[in-house]
C-alpha cells in the first residue's frame, strides 16, 4: 500500500509560482509537498526567460563570443541561478518534494513518486510548453523549440523562425548579433499584442540589423532536402535554410493530471477558475501561472502565488487582477507595456482619453550615450494613467513606475511630483507627467490671469 502524506498544502509543479508558493508557505508554518515531474525551476529558468535574456547578453558583449561561448555563457547562468531553485534548498526550508509525475486519483488525492498525498489543498502550477502547430511536413523535419534551441552546439548559418511574437524576435536578434542569417516568418503583425506604433520600432530596428521578416505570411509546408537543407513553403514563395525554429505560441501542461477524476474543469487555455484562482468545481483545488489560463508570464505566476496564499493560508477573500499586469519583449530596443492599449482606452472611455508621447531623442542622457531610438507613451483618463508603453532603451527598468502608478491608481501628478537624477533615462516619464500638466499651466488663459493678479499684491 502507498504511503500516505497529508500537508496543508499540495502544489504540482516547481517552476515560479509553484516555487514562490512553497517558499512563502511553509516559512508561514503550513506543511507543503511539492511535486515536479522534470526540472526545478521550470521552464523560466531551464528554457525561457533565464537562457534566452543570457543568450541575449552574450550576443551584445563586446568584442562579440563565439557561438559556442555564447551557449556556454547561458549554461553557465543557468547554473548560477540554479541552487535558488533547486530541491536542495526547498528541503532545507522545510518542504517535501517528490521528483515524479503527479496525478490525481480522487478529488482530494494525488499520486507521485509511489505516494499518495491527500491535501487540504492543492494547487496546480505546470506552466506550459511550446505549441507545435500543424504545419504539413513538420513531423519529419528536424526543428527547435525553446527547449531545445539553447542546445546547439555550432551556429546555425541560416535560422528559419516561424513566429514573429517575443520569443521569436528575442532569439532572431540573438542570433544575428552572433553571426547567423535569420528569417522570420508571421502569420499576422510581429509583436503583435503590443501597441502598433510602438511595435514598428521594433521591428524597424531589427529590419536594419539584417533580419529578414515577412509579415502577413502563413507557414504552409516544411521539407528537407538530402543536403538536410530546410524549406519553408509560403504563399510568398519557399524560404530556405539550415535550421528551424518554431516559436508560435504555448501549449498549458495538464494532460498528465487525470484532472477529469478530479472533477477539475478545464479547457485547452487551462484549468477553469474564478477571480480567486480557485477551480470552479472542486473547491480543493487551485490554479497558478499559465496552468490558470490567463497571461503566460513568469512574473504572473508569482503574483498568483501571493494571491493564492492569502486565501489558503490565511483564509482571507482574494482575487487576482490583470490591469496593472507589464510585460517586456527583450530586443534592442526593448518594448514594454502596463495597461489598458491606446485602442482599447479609447474604446472604453471615448474622448475622455489624453495620449502623452515622449521622445528619447530628446533626453540627455539618451543623448551621451548614443541611445536616443524610441519613443514612450502613456494614456491618461481623469487625471490617472490607465496605460503605458516604452519603446526605447531599458524600456523594462522604465515601465516600473507606470506599473506602481496603475497598481495603486495613483494620479500622474504622483509622477510629476518625483524628483529624479539628472541625467538619467527614468526622466522620460518625469518629462511624460509633465508633458500632460504644460498645456494646463503654459497655455491657460486662467492661469495667466491669476499669476498677473497675484504679482500686483505680492510685496
Amino acid at each position: 500500500m502507498a504511503e500516505e502524506l497529508k500537508p496543508d498544502l499540495c502544489i504540482i509543479g516547481a517552476g515560479s509560482g509553484g516555487l514562490s508558493l512553497a517558499a512563502g508557505a511553509v516559512q508561514m508554518g503550513a506543511s507543503v509537498v511539492l511535486i515536479e515531474g522534470h526540472k526545478m525551476g521550470g521552464d523560466c529558468l531551464n528554457y525561457g526567460c533565464v537562457p534566452s535574456k543570457a543568450l541575449l547578453g552574450a550576443g551584445r558583449m563586446v568584442p562579440p563570443l563565439s557561438y559556442a561561448d555564447a551557449q556556454a555563457h547561458v549554461r553557465a547562468t543557468i547554473e548560477k541561478i540554479e541552487p535558488h531553485d533547486s530541491q536542495d534548498r526547498f528541503e532545507g526550508l522545510g518542504v517535501t518534494v517528490l521528483r515524479d509525475w503527479a496525478r490525481f486519483t480522487s478529488p482530494r488525492t494525488v499520486e507521485a513518486g509511489g505516494r499518495t498525498i491527500r491535501a487540504r489543498r492543492f494547487v496546480i502550477a505546470t506552466g506550459s510548453r511550446p505549441f507545435v502547430p500543424p504545419i504539413d511536413g513538420l513531423e519529419d523535419v528536424p526543428y527547435l523549440t525553446n527547449e531545445t534551441i539553447f542546445d546547439l552546439a555550432e551556429k546555425p548559418d541560416h535560422l528559419i523562425i516561424i513566429g514573429g511574437g517575443p520569443i521569436g524576435m528575442e532569439m532572431a536578434q540573438a542570433h544575428r548579433q552572433l553571426g547567423c542569417e535569420v528569417t522570420v516568418i508571421e502569420g499576422a503583425k510581429a509583436l503583435g499584442r503590443d501597441d502598433p506604433d510602438m511595435a514598428e520600432i521594433v521591428v524597424q530596428h531589427l529590419r536594419g540589423q539584417g533580419i529578414t521578416l515577412h509579415e502577413n505570411t502563413s507557414a504552409q509546408a516544411v521539407t528537407r532536402s538530402a543536403d538536410g537543407k530546410i524549406t519553408v513553403e509560403t504563399g510568398q514563395g519557399p524560404i530556405t535554410g539550415s535550421h528551424l525554429l518554431i516559436a508560435v505560441g504555448r501549449k498549458v501542461n495538464l494532460a498528465q493530471l487525470d484532472l477529469d477524476t478530479a472533477g477539475v474543469e478545464h479547457t485547452g487555455k487551462g484549468v477553469t477558475v474564478g477571480a480567486n484562482l480557485r477551480s470552479v468545481s472542486n473547491r480543493r483545488v487551485y490554479a497558478i501561472g499559465d496552468a490558470a489560463g490567463g497571461l503566460h508570464f513568469t512574473h504572473v505566476a508569482g503574483y498568483h502565488a501571493g494571491v493564492v496564499i492569502r486565501s489558503i493560508l490565511l483564509g482571507l477573500p482574494a482575487k487576482a487582477r490583470t490591469d496593472h499586469i507589464p510585460w517586456v519583449t527583450y530586443t534592442e530596443p526593448e518594448l514594454a507595456h502596463v495597461g489598458m492599449s491606446e485602442a482599447d482606452a479609447r474604446a472604453k472611455y471615448g474622448g475622455a482619453v489624453e495620449v502623452i508621447t515622449q521622445p528619447f531623442a530628446g533626453m540627455d542622457r539618451a543623448i551621451a550615450t548614443g541611445q536616443t531610438e524610441g519613443l514612450a507613451k502613456v494614456i491618461v483618463h481623469q487625471g490617472r494613467p490607465v496605460g503605458a508603453t516604452i519603446a526605447g532603451p531599458q524600456a523594462g527598468e522604465l515601465i516600473g513606475i507606470w506599473a506602481l502608478a496603475i497598481a495603486n491608481s495613483l494620479k500622474i501628478s504622483a509622477v510629476a511630483n518625483t524628483v529624479l537624477p539628472y541625467p538619467s533615462l527614468g526622466e522620460i516619464n518625469k518629462r511624460l507627467a509633465g508633458s500632460y500638466f504644460s498645456p494646463r499651466l503654459f497655455e491657460s488663459a486662467m492661469v495667466k490671469r491669476v499669476v498677473r493678479t497675484v504679482q500686483r499684491f505680492l510685496p
